[in-house]
C-alpha cells in the first residue's frame, strides 16, 4: 500500500512539474513574440525562400512556418532555463511598454548591424593574431 502512494504521489509530482514547465515555456514563448521573435522568424522564413518559384511558395511558406512551434518549444525551453517565472512576466510587462515596443522592432536591425561590426572587429583581430603567430 505505502509504495502504491509513494508511485502515486511520484507521478503527481511529475505531472504539476510538466504542467508549471507548459506554462512556463508558454510565458517565455510569448516574451519571444513580444520581443520580436516571430517577425525575425517570418522575415527569415520569406528570405530563405526567396527563391522558391511562384508556384511552391504557398506549399513552401505552410511547411516552413510548421517549423515555428518547434523552434518555439526548444527556445521557450532556453528561456525558462535562465529566467523564472517572475522574471518572464517583468519582461512580458517590459515589452508591453513603449519603450519595450521600440526596442521590439529595433532589435533585428540592431542585430544584423552588431554582426557586422562584430566580423569587422573579428578580422581586425584575426590579423593581430596571425601578426604574432609569426
Amino acid at each position: 500500500m505505502k509504495k502504491l502512494f509513494f508511485s502515486l504521489l511520484l507521478c503527481v509530482s511529475f505531472t504539476i512539474t510538466a504542467q508549471e514547465t507548459s506554462a512556463s515555456q508558454e510565458k517565455a514563448v510569448a516574451l519571444i513574440k513580444a520581443s520580436g521573435g516571430d517577425k525575425a522568424f517570418e522575415d527569415a522564413i520569406s528570405q530563405i525562400g526567396a527563391s522558391v518559384s511562384s508556384e511552391n511558395k504557398e506549399a513552401y511558406n505552410t511547411e516552413a512556418k510548421a517549423t515555428l512551434d518547434e523552434i518555439y518549444t526548444k527556445l521557450g525551453t532556453l528561456y525558462t532555463e535562465e529566467f523564472t517565472d517572475a522574471e518572464l512576466d517583468e519582461l512580458i510587462k517590459f515589452y508591453d511598454t513603449e519603450l519595450g515596443k521600440k526596442l521590439s522592432e529595433k532589435q533585428y536591425l540592431i542585430s544584423q548591424k552588431a554582426m557586422m561590426i562584430g566580423q569587422t572587429w573579428g578580422m581586425q583581430v584575426g590579423a593581430i593574431a596571425q601578426k604574432y603567430a609569426q
